[in-house]
């Protein structure tokens, strides 16, 4: 862990020892052979035996006792550095701006604790003395120098966060709020969507106590989206008639005969007066419609008759009308729709689809052939068309279903949505007639999604909208509890029973009666107590109680209602359900064997997930892939399947290794990965079937496994056509390593590409010409080994051992003299020279993440622990969740 100025340092540091550019090996990793690459398994042993923090000697106590502190460094370590360092870092000559001698040695005290943590880093890599100077500094002596320092700051770091208080204060942010909601309410939908994006911390967070600040306008907003989702939740009223839309696949291709039938007329008509002309038109029409069409089309298995599927927005007169009554059960048809690869049919439903409640989608269907074993994937989109530039089309669903029936034997397959995630909606519905323009009409459309050679037959589509089971829904209950007594009475309950659930504690007696005298207030400009009660609870989910984390203390520690609160908002990014509370009441939370099993609990649920996705996403800067832009020209496989399938890839891995407890050192490196069939094909990975993601083991060719090698982090940090070295770089070391190089300097020349001596260059000479410049030396000597190790990835992340016709040249050597053979080099580097650094940034990254403030010096020493106690039971993560956990440091206020 480093703080942001010590940051700033190290890569001083590392280019003052060096005085020459960085060289590169000529080898690369494609002329390997697989016997030659490395031992993952015995390079990870021999880290293991590397570890400073497993062998006791890098931070092994949380609360040290002093080593000497000043009175030892004169006596023993001063000596040492004034040999080794003196002669870069001293009165005659002072690289970098640096003066060992002048630095203050008190870490307690004194000024220059973030010069020392830069001294401790490079010493303990092996980033000074450089390369060819090592006799300067034995390694007897550079394990005091950094034995020392590791122990005073470790004492320095206790000493200076008993000194000082940090602010977890902070409100929620959209994610969080909208998942406090689904969890409040009982409804599934992204209720924070509509909120303001929040700001990012330096970090990289979204939710640090630094940015998170409101405004007039945002509670404003805050106080709409309230209203709407707890009227969504309560949906007041009536019971809803359901609608149906029912289907078949013989009246669809009824209503395309109909329009071939109306084809050959209008030639009729054409040619009524020319016999012989007319009937070779009528000829030529029949023996078209005789044949196979292309795409998406209908065929009459009886008569043997095609018609194309076609569809246009003006035709959406033509939607299929709903009914209030229960249809016949989805039955088989004569005529199917046939769905080859890519190929998507479109349903109308009209402008009848309602506001709120759930959309039951149902569809039978078959394989058209038993001989792939590969079943193909049916998607549900919905969609509208408005006029020309007027539309909108997504995926109503994350989850795809196998068609696995066999030809001949259809089955029926169903998903059900809350129509409250089917957004954006056609502003055009209810305003305008069917058949006008804008059209108001909307629909579904059903994609095959597999991959290729693997065609659906439909025979069947259903709709039901909105899917009544019971009536008033279970959301109701949650809000309206009492169903006895008066109005105010039950409206007192309501607020009761909502307030401890939303303020995470029991509220006062005075506050209900506040709340009871503004729902006095506004239930005669209401039609019923419950609307009065909802604007009430709109009122309550604006207060600092609900958007507001402010920890309470209790003795050194949070309290048991505050520590549920960080527990939940660091698990399940949501506030804590009642199980949590209750234990939270019951006062004995933080007893370890409770806190245990809480976590425990709350890992197991569905809800965990939600950690792995928002946390990986601010923590690999995922963002960067929604802005992705590939020249398919030069990339033409890259299309959208893929680049979601890169999106998904390290969040699903980052799950597999939570529910597992795998080692962390697994983002470094394992023999499997995850995978759906989109980019296994990328990968050259066989036997993936479907759209689901799922582990894959990897063969040593694959070149995968790790974070390092998926195609995602590779493609997002390209520029679409090329492979970007630097990019690659800086990415790995903020995120993997915590060591992000200073930003450039001004004054950085660019790289001319009209010089013709430039373009005649490769990548690696044009980047070692730039380095060469003075003001770039410092932070090219820093990125550049790391990032080329990367080469063999091109702009979207596929292995190649050519680039522009030459053999790519993937191999730097670093400032230590160690090479890095291409990601197999950089990989084994990692897990026999950085376990600790690896282990100790994700463990500042996570637990960043959990306290949601951004961690200082005084911090040090606990995440030092928290390291510590992870690496001794194995490196799990679920392992150093827990830890975190139940740290000190996260226990604490």
């Amino acid at each position: 862990m480093t703080t942001t100025l010590s940051r700033s340092l190290r890569p001083i540091l590392a280019v003052c020892a060096i005085g020459l550019p960085i060289s590169f090996a000529a080898t690369t990793l494609g002329d390997l052979d697989d016997a030659d690459r490395p031992d993952f398994a015995a390079l990870r042993a021999e880290g293991a035996r590397r570890s400073k923090v497993l062998a006791g000697g890098d931070a092994v106590a949380e609360a040290p006792a002093r080593r000497g502190g000043i009175e030892a460094f004169r006596a023993e370590i001063e000596p040492i550095l004034r040999t080794a360092c003196l002669d870069c870092h001293g009165p005659e000559k002072e690289k970098g701006g640096v003066r060992i001698d002048e630095l203050d040695a008190d870490l307690v005290e004194g000024d220059d604790v973030d010069w020392w943590l830069d001294v401790q880093a490079v010493l303990a890599n092996g980033e000074m003395p450089p390369a060819g100077d090592e006799e300067r500094l034995s390694e007897e002596d550079r394990g005091r120098v950094v034995e020392w320092l590791s122990a005073e700051i470790q004492y320095a770091s206790v000493a200076n966060r008993a000194a000082r208080e940090h602010s977890p204060f902070r409100r929620l942010t959209r994610y969080e709020y909208g998942f406090a909601l689904q969890d409040l309410l009982g409804v599934a939908r992204s209720f924070g969507d509509d909120l303001p994006p929040d700001p990012v911390s330096e970090d990289g967070f979204q939710n640090s106590s630094e940015v998170l600040h409101l405004s007039a306008s945002l509670l404003e907003a805050y106080l709409d989206a309230n209203r709407a989702a707890l009227r969504e939740a309560a949906a007041l009223g009536p019971r809803p008639t359901p609608l149906h839309w029912s289907v078949s696949m013989d009246d669809a291709a009824a209503v395309e005969w109909k329009r071939q039938e109306n084809q050959i007329e209008g030639v009729r008509k054409k040619h009524a007066e020319s016999p012989e002309t007319l009937e070779a038109e009528v000829t030529k029409l029949r023996e078209r419609f005789a044949k196979r069409p292309g795409g998406v089309h209908y065929e009459d298995r009886e008569s043997g008759r095609f018609a194309r599927a076609t569809w246009g927005y003006g035709g959406a007169k033509r939607a299929w009308k709903p009914t209030e009554e229960a249809p016949a059960p989805i039955a088989d048809s004569t005529a199917v729709a046939i769905l080859p690869s890519g190929g998507g049919l479109i349903v109308e439903l009209g402008d009848r689809l309602p506001e709120l409640g759930t959309m039951r989608v149902r569809v039978r269907a078959e394989r058209a052939s038993a001989d792939d074993a590969r079943p193909p994937s049916l998607r549900l989109m919905f969609g509208w068309q408005a006029s020309n530039d007027s539309n909108a089309v997504f995926r109503a669903t994350e989850d795809d279903v196998l068609v696995d029936a066999p030809p001949g034997a259809p089955r029926t397959y169903e998903w059900n949505i809350p129509v409250s995630r089917l957004y954006p909606r056609n502003l055009a519905r209810g305003v305008n007639k069917m058949g006008d323009l804008p059209s108001p009409s909307e629909y579904i459309k059903l994609v095959n999604a597999s991959l290729s050679g693997r065609t659906i037959h439909l025979h069947h589509v259903e709709v039901t909208a909105p899917v009544v089971e019971v009536w008033p829904p279970a959301s109701y209950a949650r809000l309206f509890p009492a169903d006895e007594g008066d109005e105010e009475a039950r409206a007192r309950r309501s607020i009761e029973h909502f307030l401890a659930r939303a303020w995470r504690r029991i509220p006062t007696e005075r506050e209900v009666e506040r709340k009871v005298a503004l729902y006095r207030a506004l239930r005669p400009e209401c039609d019923s107590y419950e609307e009065a009660t909802l604007e009430v609870l709109a009122v309550a989910l604006t207060s600092p109680h609900f958007l507001y984390v402010t920890p309470a203390a209790e003795g050194d520690g949070l309290d048991d209602r505050s520590l549920a609160t960080r527990l939940a908002l660091f698990l399940w990014c949501s506030v804590p359900d009642d199980a949590l509370l209750e234990r939270a009441a019951a006062g004995d939370l933080r007893r370890v064997d409770v806190l245990e099993g809480q976590i425990d609990r709350m890992l197991a649920d569905p809800r965990a997930r939600r950690m792995s996705r928002v946390f990986v996403r601010q923590w690999l800067d995922l963002a960067l892939m929604d802005n992705l832009s590939v020249d398919r020209k030069v990339h033409p496989g890259f299309d959208g399947r893929l680049k979601a399938a890169m999106e998904r890839e390290p969040i699903a891995y980052f799950e597999e290794l939570l529910r597992t407890d795998a080692s962390v050192l697994d983002l470094v490196h394992s023999e499997y990965t995850m995978a759906n069939e989109r980019l296994a094909m990328h990968y050259g990975l066989g036997g993936v079937v479907g759209n689901h993601f799922r582990r894959v083991a990897l063969d040593p060719t694959a070149r995968r496994g790790g974070v390092l090698a998926q195609a995602g982090p590779m493609a997002m940090n390209s520029d679409g056509e090329h492979s970007h070295p630097l990019k690659r770089g800086i990415w790995m070391l903020e995120n993997l390593l915590d060591d992000p190089p200073p930003p450039p300097p001004p004054a950085v020349p660019e790289i001319d590409l009209a010089d013709p001596r430039i373009l005649e260059m490769t990548l690696k000479e044009r980047i070692e010409d730039h380095r060469n410049h003075p003001a770039c030396m410092s932070c090219h000597a820093k990125i550049d080994p790391w990032g080329v190790a990367f080469e063999n990835f091109d702009a979207i992340g596929a292995w190649r051992d050519e680039a522009d016709g030459r053999p790519v040249d993937a191999v730097g050597v670093l400032w230590s003299g160690e090479e890095l053979d291409g990601i197999d080099g950089l990989k084994g580097f990692l897990l026999e020279q950085r376990q600790d650094q690896i282990v100790r940034a994700l463990t500042h990254k996570v637990t960043t993440f959990a306290l949601g403030r951004p961690l200082g010096f005084g911090d040090r020493a606990a995440v030092d622990g928290i390291v510590r106690r992870t690496r001794e039971s194995g490196d799990g993560l679920a392992t150093m969740v827990r830890t975190i956990a139940t740290s000190d440091l996260f226990l604490g206020r």
